[in-house]
């Protein structure tokens, strides 16, 4: 008991690892997780006798049907797809992990999006005897292009379902030199590859003796290798208002403070701030985590920041470090995934939320349209359509702070919302 807890102790000091599974349909997402959460102990009993007597296991006689453990729909188990992202938790003694599933049909392109917004890392999965002649499939690319407008800093190619093509290294090698081809056409700057089979566990938790010709490390100490992002400078704080907090009135005990998450950089007492889209200039009174006054607040801390002086400061207003003046206007260009089954509009109004910030926009030209195929921007004036991939020029009704999305995803990033059906129509990534 006690080893179990000193496991549990060190973990919960340990950094947290956000990544997303993705590929095409069938390569075998779903089994991975659930081999990780298996031979990381982060399964319960009951829930492996669950899905060892589930009719829709897909599984030989002898083997758990794992991927049950992530697809929790009822429509997913009895179709054996995914659907709908999963999001699973599970710690090593080395790292926490949060891991999203994502659909490999084409159709549901944009719940990767959605799992992909928050990560740092994305596993991609090869079918090795799909693609054992080196032809990589759409959705291959389509999701490692969606990884790298994203952001995310790390890509890993596990090269799924060896044991099918008898463990044949030279399989390995071709999908290896296919896939070191699309990351050079998409400017990935680096990528890890590990040959593996989520169903037998080789190459997942521990070193396969069927690989002998492979040199690197299984995938879940690879994943614990993985550096997440330092503490960025302090100049590149962001805080959007998400609440005012009053109570007194105007007595001598009053109180006025300002929730949100500090996003890209620390704050200390005394910081110097300036309101937008105001230009006010403040300085931080106080601190408070919770209830408690710290002196300190790290990125993604949820605080309340109270202020030297009463300012006209309200929902969807940002605070930033003095000085650092980051871009602010209504007009700007950006990268927009289009998730509606309703085409772009251009003679439509659509709601823009950029973090708790709301307003109108008006979309005013596309300007080009990602081919996947050919990898590729291409001149366009058409709509986007469900799915598609466009840079387009847009006008806010109101001023907006415009970080270009590599630099700073907590205003980089933002969603339009149909004005008449309050669907979500589009993630979208600011470029300067």
């Amino acid at each position: 008991m006690n080893a179990i807890n000193e496991q549990w102790q060190t973990a919960s000091d340990t950094s947290v690892l956000r990544l997303i599974t993705a590929g095409s349909v069938d390569d075998g997402k779903s089994t991975l997780i659930g081999r990780l959460l298996l031979d990381s102990k982060g399964v319960f009993a009951d829930q492996l006798k669950a899905i060892a007597g589930s009719k829709y296991t897909r599984a030989p006689d002898s083997a758990l049907d794992l991927a049950l453990l992530t697809d929790g729909l009822e429509a997913e188990r009895e179709q054996g797809i995914t659907i709908d992202v999963a999001y699973r938790y599970f710690a090593t003694p080395a790292r926490k992990f949060i891991v999203a599933d994502a659909p490999g049909h084409e159709q549901y392109t944009r719940n990767m999006v959605t799992g992909a917004s928050t990560a740092d890392a994305a596993v991609i999965l090869i079918d090795a005897s799909r693609a054992s002649d080196g032809v990589l499939l759409p959705q291959t690319k389509r999701h490692s292009t969606l990884a790298r407008l994203l952001g995310l800093r790390h890509i890993v190619v596990a090269v799924n379902k060896m044991d099918l093509v008898g463990w044949d290294q030279a399989v390995f090698e071709r999908i290896h030199a296919a896939y070191r081809d699309l990351a050079e056409r998409l400017d990935i700057p680096a990528f890890h590859i590990v040959p593996l089979s989520a169903l037998a566990g080789d190459n997942v938790v521990q070193r396969s003796e069927r690989t002998p010709w492979y040199q690197g490390p299984p995938l879940l100490a690879l994943l614990e290798s993985l550096p997440v992002d330092p503490v960025r400078e302090q100049d590149q704080a962001r805080f959007f208002v998400q609440w005012v907090i009053r109570h007194n009135g105007s007595g001598p005990d009053a109180f006025r403070g300002y929730a949100g998450q500090l996003q890209g950089g620390a704050w200390r007492v005394g910081d110097a701030l300036q309101v937008l889209p105001s230009r006010e200039s403040v300085r931080i009174a106080g601190l408070l985590r919770g209830a408690q006054a710290v002196d300190q607040a790290l990125p993604g801390d949820s605080i309340t920041v109270v202020l030297d002086r009463d300012v006209d400061l309200s929902r969807g207003d940002v605070l930033v470090n003095a000085g650092s003046q980051p871009p602010l206007d209504k007009d700007f260009e950006a990268d927009l995934c289009w998730l509606d089954q309703q085409a772009l509009n251009p003679a439509r109004l659509y709601w823009l939320k950029q973090g708790t910030r709301l307003t109108q926009v008006r979309i005013q030209a596309v300007l080009t349209r990602r081919d996947i195929h050919e990898l590729r921007s291409v001149d366009w004036s058409g709509t986007l359509a469900m799915n598609d991939i466009g840079r387009v020029r847009l006008r806010a009704r109101d001023p907006l702070v415009l970080d270009d999305y590599d630099t700073q995803r907590a205003t980089g990033a933002f969603i339009l919302i149909d004005t008449a059906t309050n669907q979500t129509a589009a993630a979208g990534l600011i470029r300067r």
